[in-house]
């Protein structure tokens, strides 16, 4: 289009926005961008502040992020050492390898003997256990700090089930009497 010809005419149908046609898509451009900064300083209030309140100040019946409150939990009870250990069950197979964690499951923590129950599923592997033990207390202790475990219980398989049934003769007390 050159700078000579006219300007194209407007459809006669068309009517040409109004007064207040024009006045109304201006208000409601204005309500949504004060819509828009209001909610932007809302946001900024609460990120000032630390997320929600209940009061003008904070004080001990605010919320707390989970985190936060399962860590000052453990601590108010006293519950560090057993965590990290909860902890170190949960990363058994990389503390102790694949194939020893395929054989051998930690059970439980005793907190006032400092000992680690851990059941294996054959005599091998617990054997296997056993000779490993002091290089694996060592590394727990290296992980969750020095003293927390002081000994590794190893459990082999426990004993054939004593089964009742017909076949069994009354008042014995089952594999105990031909092992025992």
């Amino acid at each position: 289009m050159s700078t000579d010809e006219p300007a194209p005419a407007r459809p006669e149908h068309s009517p040409e926005p109004s007064g207040v046609d024009l006045a109304r898509v201006a208000l409601r451009a204005a309500k949504e961008a004060a819509r828009a900064r209001g909610d932007a300083v809302r946001q900024k209030k609460q990120a000032r502040r630390g997320g929600l309140r209940s009061g003008a100040r904070a004080d001990g019946r605010d919320p707390m992020a989970l985190g936060a409150a399962i860590n000052r939990l453990i601590t108010e009870r006293g519950w560090e050492a057993p965590a990290a250990v909860g902890g170190v069950m949960g990363r058994w197979p990389q503390i102790v390898g694949d194939d020893l964690a395929k054989h051998c499951v930690p059970q439980r923590y005793d907190e006032e003997e400092r000992a680690l129950s851990v059941q294996c599923d054959s005599t091998a592997w617990a054997t296997q256990l056993r000779l490993l033990a002091p290089a694996l207390v060592a590394r727990l202790n290296e992980d969750l700090g020095h003293g927390t475990v002081k000994l590794i219980k190893v459990f082999g398989p426990g004993g054939p089930t004593r089964r009742h049934g017909p076949l069994r003769a009354p008042g014995s007390r089952g594999p105990g009497d031909t092992y025992g």
